[in-house]
């Protein structure tokens, strides 16, 4: 029980850290395009108190570590005022795809990192006692932010997959897509995490994944 507490506090503190992340990195490219709205706000910060959102930064994760289901989460969403941009659907879509690509990037140096610590030799107990929980911390680190980049992929507002895909299309079904109800996108989450098929969509890239992992890591 001691270890699976543990192992929940280092998933949820990754978990904050990366969600922290993305949306500072939502943020940071809004500024790059000219809207200093969320700057203002305070919102290119590592600290998450700027970036909570009850449900999807502390209910639904914590739900779904103690269950041993899915881990998924959002933060607040980071405002951003596409008329104060030159090329406001350019900018939409950039700006919306910088948060899973940070998360997508961190995975990546997590990546090269669990190379190199699982190369380190570890030939006593105090060597193992040092390099163990830095697998464990480096595991849950890449893993989360995978999780997190892909997710938020999915093209279901208000996620940010919903508004690349919005921005690609452009035209009526783009503006339809922007002005879709938040609520009908989170209904649509919830039915399909309570019926097994968000697990369903997602499985196969964890899948593959892992079998990527496996390969580097022998």
């Amino acid at each position: 029980m001691e270890h699976n507490f543990v192992d929940i506090a280092i998933r949820y503190a990754v978990l904050l850290f990366a969600l922290s992340f993305h949306e500072s990195a939502h943020a940071w490219t809004a500024l790059k395009f000219g809207d200093t709205t969320a700057r203002d706000l305070g919102r290119i910060s590592l600290n998450p108190l700027r970036h909570i959102d009850p449900i999807g930064t502390v209910l639904l994760p914590l739900i779904g570590m103690f269950s041993g289901g899915l881990l998924i989460g959002w933060a607040k969403p980071t405002p951003v005022n596409l008329s104060r941009t030159p090329n406001p659907r350019k900018a939409n879509l950039l700006v919306s795809a910088a948060g899973p690509l940070s998360n997508l990037l961190l995975c990546s140096i997590g990546v090269v990192l669990m190379v190199i610590v699982w190369r380190l030799p570890v030939g006593g107990p105090g060597a193992s006692a040092v390099v163990e929980p830095i697998r464990e911390i480096l595991l849950a680190f890449t893993f989360v932010n995978f999780a997190l980049g892909i997710f938020n992929l999915l093209p279901i507002p208000p996620l940010d997959g919903s508004h690349v895909l919005a921005s690609v299309a452009g035209g009526q079904l783009g503006m339809a897509m922007e002005r879709a109800n938040p609520l009908l996108g989170f209904g649509i989450l919830m039915l399909l995490l309570y019926t097994g098929l968000l697990s369903r969509i997602l499985s196969p890239f964890f899948v593959r994944f892992q079998q990527l992992l496996a390969v580097l890591l022998s």
